[in-house]
């Protein structure tokens, strides 16, 4: 049975669930996911247990929200006149817009009163902690 190192090919089902056991994101119900360990290709912390690992065994690791999305950041969030939306845009839509340096950049509608649109630059999951149960199917 071969053990995973970094460099090795890896094959991978997994779940992620938020705290309260919300699924955010899983492989089981389609194929599994293949990648190279040191390749930067999921989160780190899950390369990093993958190291070690044997076919078949299965780990469930918390993924604080410096190691995944980020922290909620307060400067994320800006107010614009509603106007300058496109029209018809209501909360809850994602905006696609372009930063100043040239990034794009998805900005949800939170809230839209008294003609101002509230606008939130985090990644959706940002300031969670994520749950993984990853399970190493094969290593080439």
């Amino acid at each position: 049975m071969s053990t995973a190192q970094t460099g090795s090919e890896v094959t991978i089902h997994y779940t992620g669930t938020l705290e309260d056991g919300t699924v955010i994101d899983t492989s089981t119900d389609k194929e599994p996911v293949t990648f190279v360990i040191g390749e930067n290709k999921v989160f780190p912390i899950v390369e990093n247990a993958l190291v070690g690992m044997s076919e078949g065994e299965k780990k469930t690791l918390a993924i604080p929200p410096e190691e995944g999305f980020g922290e909620h950041r307060e400067d994320m969030i800006v107010k614009v006149p509603e106007t300058e939306l496109p029209d018809g845009v209501e909360i809850g839509a994602v905006l696609r817009s372009t930063t100043p340096d040239g990034q794009t950049a998805l900005l949800s509608v939170i809230d839209i009163t008294d003609g101002n649109a509230t606008l939130d630059g985090n990644h959706p999951l940002a300031g969670k902690t994520l749950n993984f149960e990853v399970e190493l199917v094969s290593v080439a």
